[in-house]
């Protein structure tokens, strides 16, 4: 994109944030200014993504994405629901996959000297920003019946609701707030017993804000870690694969156009749905870079972040500029640490987790090549091998457990075996 095209693009987003900040436009105008922010944020990419998808008749593509939604399984495993509270009021849901011995649940036992049995290892995993508990959903399937497994919504995320601070104090959203609903999950679904912290992206990012807030849990009870696609700060310099001047015009108006399409959700929300074609062509850009992922998978990327609401999308995003954990990292030196990255990851990319890798230089770190930000989703099989080896290594499985591979996100066609 060139300099004056990137221009145009930063002109067009300060008239959309105008028009939003006034009295509540039309239909037509919801849907220029939701067309104008995801212009801004895919930027270049968003031009050829917009010719490709007008080739193809609106109403076929629309049935396809209903096919998808009908017959795809993702995002359909459910555990055990609970409900924690955070500091600030907001309900976090929660979901536990408990592991019963073989043969079913194990016979009641007198205990001598009141003694128990030590709790098992619980497996927390943290989800990203825009997505829901189920973006771990091979993770989650392989793990099933190997160990005991807690998913939770981030607040105003999935099931979770909304922000208390945020809808009624008007506060913004934080990732020390993001650490400590964590520890409020914790303190609900595993209350005692060894944990391994999983965080991707976002939740990466709350396990940091955790690390720095209850220093003296993770000492105490965490036994392994794993940060994927993940950073620990200067998330201000990445460039979304643009130009130069690209990306100076999106850190120049991203935030107050965001900021304005909060204030007209409502309307917003039915140009976003206009919108959806280019919208979905923008979420496989910076989502997947592989080209033979599974059309279902796709889709299930895109029902998560279109679920997202656009007043919780431009809460959330200010605070990553803000976010800076890296002193926090220390805490996990010494247990096993997994670092695991898609090279080809625009939001975060891998270099911030080769700046994690080298701050904690006995961790694994794994670059999977080919693959973008939904890594876990892009390539199931390695995160879920890498993730297995963890958890080994912790003790939290035996060295002899079956993981299940279940769960690549490629067609047989395309890549047989």
């Amino acid at each position: 994109m060139s300099e004056s095209s990137a221009e145009a693009v930063a002109e067009a987003a300060a008239a959309a944030v105008a028009s939003a900040t006034g009295a509540a436009g039309s239909w037509r105008r919801a849907t220029g200014i939701a067309g104008t922010a995801i212009g801004v944020l895919a930027a270049g990419a968003a031009a050829g993504v917009a010719i490709e998808r007008m080739t193809v008749g609106r109403g076929m593509r629309r049935k396809a994405r209903l096919a998808l939604d009908s017959t795809g399984p993702y995002g359909a495993l459910r555990g055990t629901p609970g409900k924690a509270i955070a500091d600030d009021g907001t309900e976090l849901y929660y979901e536990v996959d408990d592991v019963e011995p073989e043969g079913g649940p194990a016979p009641r036992r007198r205990r001598l000297f009141g003694r128990k049995a030590p709790a098992p290892v619980t497996v927390v995993f943290s989800h990203g920003y825009c997505l829901s508990q189920d973006s771990w959903h091979f993770q989650r399937a392989a793990l099933r019946g190997v160990v005991r497994t807690v998913h939770w919504d981030q607040r105003s995320h999935g099931r979770s609701g909304r922000g208390v601070a945020q809808s009624r104090d008007e506060a913004p959203v934080t990732i020390d707030q993001l650490g400590r609903d964590l520890k409020a999950v914790i303190d609900a679904a595993v209350p005692d017993g060894p944990i391994v912290l999983v965080g991707h992206s976002m939740g990466g990012m709350t396990v940091m804000a955790l690390a720095a807030q209850y220093p003296e849990l993770i000492r105490d009870r965490v036994v392994a870690t794993a940060l994927v696609g993940t950073s620990s700060g200067r998330l201000g310099e990445v460039n979304f694969g643009l130009p130069l001047a690209g990306v100076n015009a999106v850190r120049r108006v991203l935030p107050g156009v965001l900021k304005a399409l909060g204030t007209q959700a409502a309307l917003v929300e039915k140009g976003r749905r206009a919108t959806a074609d280019l919208f979905a062509g923008v979420i496989k850009r910076y989502s997947f870079a592989s080209r033979d992922v599974d059309p279902a998978i796709e889709r299930f990327a895109e029902r998560m972040i279109e679920s997202t609401p656009i007043d919780v999308v431009a809460e959330f995003y200010p605070a990553f500029t803000d976010h800076d954990k890296t002193e926090a990292l220390a805490r996990f030196a010494d247990m096993p640490v997994l670092v695991l990255a898609g090279v080809q990851d625009l939001v975060t990319p891998s270099e911030h987790s080769e700046v994690i890798a080298d701050l904690l230089p006995d961790a694994e770190l794994v670059l999977v090549p080919d693959a973008g930000h939904l890594v876990m989703l892009e390539h199931p099989e390695v995160v879920t091998d890498r993730l297995a080896d963890l958890l080994t290594r912790a003790g939290a499985v035996p060295a002899g457990a079956t993981v299940s591979g279940y769960g690549s996100s490629t067609s047989s066609a395309a890549r047989p075996g």
